[in-house]
């Protein structure tokens, strides 16, 4: 009765519409009311064919309301009338969400009928909670993945970034996270996937075990740009949802860097100056929007989350990377040079960073893991000397242990798809590899 209560009150006797006056590629001009089209109104444009064209205002252009569709603009013409939407713009998730997959609008795409909408609305755009109600970070959490678990501890409710280029096996690694991860509900928000790969996701990386406690928002690469940006601020409305439901929430995006791109395709169109790379200067207003929107609640509920970033041309300082490391409390870096040798996952435990360290690993065994990573980096010190025969037995005790130990480390970082390592099992099979180096010798 709520959220009857709630619908009843958005419906208005007054039906307000303005005109379409042009088409300028992406954008639509509006004339009509401009007072009652305030940026970020939802319009409707009828068109005739099925429910019409929804867009969003984004500017103006002299006495015109700039908007951008959410569809095709096929069928639009001038005169069309352009119904102002009264109803904030929300979404109502539920428990009933669980094991579906939505579109940016949180409508179902995956043949299953129709989902209970939930009691209150929470608005696509929402605002991060306030500083000083927000509670610290929990406890450590096992994410299954034994580089994670060890070298990069991650505690509930911090936010991650993913740094890889195309083709490392990011998508595999959140398939796992996914999967094992020690957490109440996933939220996945696939932004700008490959139409091609979702099923694919869905039906061998996820599971029918994995996608039972998940949500799965997608938007694919073809969509328009509305539809990308909004399908990540989707993802984290549902994740506030299960998060105020006093739920430990894991989110993971793939990826910001898409959510970037679609920012810059819609500030491009209303004439922005492009700064670093094209990117205009309001994506980087609202990476920080985005990002600060996960993280621990005010009360119970958790959100951590993993965000993937794919670095345009393995190039790790590229401005959308710089500006969402910047803001996130660690991040994990996935090397081409690692795959290609055929150690999965890719990631390079050296350059990976979680800020909750030293505190969210276990005192018993940081002194392994810090030895560990003393070991690793000598290895990577003398590695081509090494690999050329130019390195003489006996030069160096640090170096002869760090050959001696490189095959177990390199077995430890290595992890198949199927396997699982909890986050105790992890830190005791690092400390075994030292323990055997000690006896052999």
């Amino acid at each position: 009765m709520k959220a009857l209560a709630e619908q009843i009150a958005e419906l208005d006797g007054t039906v307000i519409y303005g005109r379409v006056a042009a088409v300028r590629g992406l954008m639509i001009e509006v004339a009509g009311p401009v007072h009652a089209m305030p940026v970020g109104a939802r319009l409707t444009i009828e068109t005739g064919v099925n429910s019409g064209v929804p867009c969003e205002v984004i500017g103006f252009a002299g006495d015109n309301a700039v908007v951008m569709p959410f569809a095709a603009v096929e069928g639009v013409r001038r005169g069309c009338r352009a119904i102002v939407s009264q109803a904030a713009a929300a979404v109502r998730p539920s428990s009933a969400w669980l094991g579906r997959v939505v579109n940016a609008h949180g409508q179902p795409v995956d043949g299953k009928g129709p989902i209970k909408a939930g009691h209150s609305p929470y608005p696509f755009r929402a605002a991060p909670p306030a500083a000083h109600t927000r509670k610290r970070v929990g406890a450590p959490l096992d994410l299954g993945v034994r580089a994670l678990n060890t070298f990069a501890t991650t505690c509930k409710g911090q936010r991650l970034g993913i740094f890889a280029g195309s083709g490392v096996g990011k998508s595999v690694l959140l398939s796992m996270l996914a999967r094992y991860t020690a957490c109440d509900v996933a939220v996945i928000g696939l932004v700008g996937e490959r139409g091609r790969e979702v099923q694919e996701f869905l039906q061998d990386d996820l599971g029918e075990a994995g996608l039972k406690r998940s949500v799965v928002v997608v938007a694919t690469s073809d969509e328009p740009a509305l539809m990308r940006r909004q399908a990540a601020m989707l993802s984290l409305a549902i994740a506030e949802y299960f998060r105020d439901e006093g739920k430990d929430v894991l989110l993971l995006m793939d990826s910001v860097t898409r959510f970037a791109m679609a920012q810059r395709e819609i500030g491009l169109s209303i004439g922005e100056p492009p700064t670093a790379k094209g990117y205009t200067p309001t994506v980087f207003a609202e990476l920080p929007r985005l990002l600060e929107r996960a993280g621990p609640g005010p009360d119970q509920g958790t959100i951590t989350a993993l965000f993937t970033v794919l670095v345009d041309g393995d190039d790790h300082n590229e401005p959308v990377a710089d500006a969402v490391r910047g803001i996130l409390d660690g991040h994990i870096v996935m090397e081409r040079a690692i795959a290609e040798r055929g150690r999965y996952p890719a990631i390079n435990v050296l350059k990976s960073v979680s800020r909750t360290m030293p505190k969210s690993s276990d005192p018993e065994f940081y002194p392994v893991v810090q030895k560990a990573r003393q070991v690793l980096a000598t290895y990577g010190d003398m590695e081509e000397l090494i690999r050329l025969g130019a390195y003489r037995q006996g030069s160096s005790a640090e170096v002869d242990e760090a050959i001696r130990l490189q095959p177990a480390l390199e077995a430890f970082l290595s992890q198949g798809k199927e396997e699982k390592t909890n986050l105790g099992d992890g830190y005791r099979a690092l400390a075994q590899i030292f323990a055997n180096a000690v006896t052999e010798s």
